[in-house]
């Protein structure tokens, strides 16, 4: 199967950033646009179907887009294993099986400005079209927050807003995002 239906057809399956990802998510290089940039953010070993559903549906085209570009691959690729096609009685692996396989990022990929490039595109998608001024004022802040100090300060109290506006479990979430972007203290 192509690279180009593989995720339509199997919307479980698991993706990874490539080295071109990281490339494009280090500081100073901007050849994405900044939803493709916020979806490679998110993607590392998040279920297809997860990231096609962002954007309204439009993160298909997004995800399509990437793997054929080459900044997202299938975790499992070709090279490393059985195509799911190729599994055990044609089935794919149990959502639970996927969950115990997903990993944890390297110390390597956490880093101040992946954590901010993930809470500008949650003050963007939760605040800008509600809240333009609240919007705004968040990603002030988060420009301003230069150290890890800062950067908490500043997502605490977005998640307090979140929490307000779309409940304690999407609070969770993002806050739980944020530890495994932000890097770890010594």
């Amino acid at each position: 199967m192509s690279a180009l239906t593989f995720p339509l057809s199997f919307p479980s399956m698991l993706l990874l950033k490539t080295d071109k990802a990281r490339l494009e998510l280090s500081p100073g290089v901007r050849t994405l646009s900044l939803r493709e940039r916020s979806l490679l953010l998110l993607a590392e070993g998040r279920p297809a179907r997860e990231l096609e559903a962002l954007y309204h549906g439009a993160g298909k085209d997004i995800v399509v887009r990437l793997l054929a570009d080459g900044y997202l691959a299938p975790a499992g690729d070709a090279e490393d294993g059985p195509a799911p096609d190729d599994a055990p009685g044609g089935t794919p692996p149990s959502p639970a099986t996927q969950a115990e396989t997903t990993p944890a990022p390297s110390n390597a990929l956490r880093s101040l400005a992946g954590a901010r490039m993930y809470l500008f595109d949650i003050c963007e998608r939760m605040f800008a079209r509600r809240n333009p001024a609240l919007s705004h004022h968040f990603l002030e802040s988060l420009r301003a927050a230069r150290d890890r100090d800062s950067m908490l300060d500043v997502s605490a109290v977005i998640l307090e807003e979140i929490e307000l506006l779309a409940g304690p479990e999407r609070a969770a979430t993002v806050r739980q995002r944020m530890e495994q972007l932000l890097p770890r203290q010594d």
